[in-house]
């Protein structure tokens, strides 16, 4: 009975980010993780929450306290990543994207999230050819092709969650 009782706490809450009620939401898994406060399915779908909310800080101390707890488990870092692509820390959204690929080698979509964060490295790197040595040639080409890849299309996200 208490799985079944887990299942449908956890399967209401996720109805409810479906349905884009994200307050109402976090509220049903704060509510639940008051009596389970371990649980790591409730623990990640309350970062999910709290990244739809804008709560940024929040969402990554979820996903990082997650990682910590449950170093077996590559989602955690994963979203960890996204968070940190999205502030432009892409050092850290490749550190924890290695991670994410080590605890799952087949973990496809930390694979192609880790190809955009090394593709946003490289065009920084790039930039900072650029600015030291403004006749390289063969800079300019290279970086707009990378610009081209990033360059958003209709629904794409440059790495996803």
């Amino acid at each position: 009975m208490a799985l079944s009782s887990q299942a449908d706490e956890f399967s209401d809450a996720s109805q409810l980010v479906r349905a884009n009620k994200h307050a109402e939401a976090l509220a049903k898994v704060d509510s639940y993780l008051v009596s389970k406060p371990a649980d790591p399915r409730m623990r990640f779908l309350k970062g999910v929450i709290q990244r739809h909310l804008g709560q940024q800080d929040e969402a990554i101390a979820t996903f990082t306290s997650l990682s910590q707890d449950y170093p077996e488990l590559a989602e955690p870092y994963n979203n960890l990543a996204v968070l940190h692509a999205a502030q432009g820390q892409y050092e850290k959204a490749r550190a924890a994207l290695d991670m994410a690929i080590r605890t799952n080698p087949g973990y496809a979509t930390a694979y192609e999230n880790l190809g955009d964060v090394y593709a946003r490295l490289a065009s920084q790197a790039y930039d900072k050819a650029l600015q030291l040595d403004s006749s390289n040639s063969s800079v300019p080409p290279k970086l707009a092709h990378i610009q081209q890849v990033f360059k958003p299309g209709p629904g794409q996200t440059p790495v996803k969650p």
